[in-house]
């Protein structure tokens, strides 16, 4: 817009702000909705709604999956450096380094109500699919974590519709384990704005375990550990708080958008 006016970004700030009582905002990359997912989403959440009272709710293990890389992660909005010159500034403080293909390990993490998962490590060079989903995650962390936390009362395991959570027989796990699940016929498709997971938990992780980069995977590891345990189990309280929030939020908006 500055380069259409021939004038100063601030200038165009001042205008905006100023003059006309208006906001700068950011444009935000969603997952692409046509038609016939806002109907499902829709749908689904009114069914969600009907089903998950608060009760439930509190009973609910939300889980997902997530990549992390050794890079440090920025945000230029926010990442700044104050100098009266460019030249002033140490290189190891004006550059973030890239690399074109990062070390990684994908992690798997769940919270609920009251508790949260140990994190799960996938190893390098497995790939998740229905099998090593079960082994990996399921059996070793999820059947025991509903065991240790719900007892012998009703609980209920939440997943995306990655192919690792719907395929067949991940969906005949849990009725061979008689745990109540939300199945990939209940789940509201392109929906990371109703788990948990991704609205509320990630994005924190990630903030303080990538606010610098690390030397190697071993390191990330340690430290996803830790800040995994640092955040407050009131912070994960009130991200499953507002599920039924959201899923309120899906209905009232047609099935569309509803981060802000």
């Amino acid at each position: 817009m500055s380069r259409d006016f021939e004038i100063s970004s601030r200038a165009i700030g001042h205008v905006v702000h100023d003059d006309q009582g208006l906001k700068s905002l950011k444009r935000r990359k969603v997952h692409m909705l046509t038609k016939a997912i806002r109907e499902k989403r829709l749908q689904r959440s009114r069914c969600l709604l009907s089903r998950a009272g608060q009760s439930v709710v509190n009973k609910i293990l939300f889980s997902d999956e997530k990549l992390f890389t050794i890079q440090e992660v920025s945000n230029p909005q926010n990442d700044r450096i104050i100098s009266s010159s460019v030249q002033d500034i140490p290189e190891q403080l004006r550059f973030i380094p890239r690399r074109q293909k990062p070390a990684s390990v994908m992690v798997w993490g769940g919270i609920s109500a009251n508790s949260r998962t140990n994190l799960i490590f996938v190893p390098s060079g497995v790939k998740i699919n229905s099998k090593t989903y079960r082994e990996l995650i399921l059996d070793a962390e999820v059947k025991g974590f509903g065991c240790k936390n719900f007892g012998n009362t009703s609980w209920t395991s939440q997943q995306d519709g990655a192919p690792a959570h719907t395929a067949n027989a991940t969906q005949q796990w849990f009725r061979d384990q008689k745990i109540d699940f939300i199945s990939k016929e209940q789940w509201p498709p392109s929906s990371p704005d109703l788990n948990p997971m991704d609205y509320s938990v990630w994005s924190i992780l990630e903030q303080k375990v990538c606010a610098s980069s690390h030397a190697n995977i071993s390191s990330l590891k340690a430290c996803l550990q830790r800040e995994w345990l640092k955040i407050p189990q009131d912070h994960f309280r009130r991200a499953v708080y507002q599920f039924r929030t959201r899923l309120q939020a899906v209905v009232s908006k047609k099935g569309g958008y509803i981060e802000q």
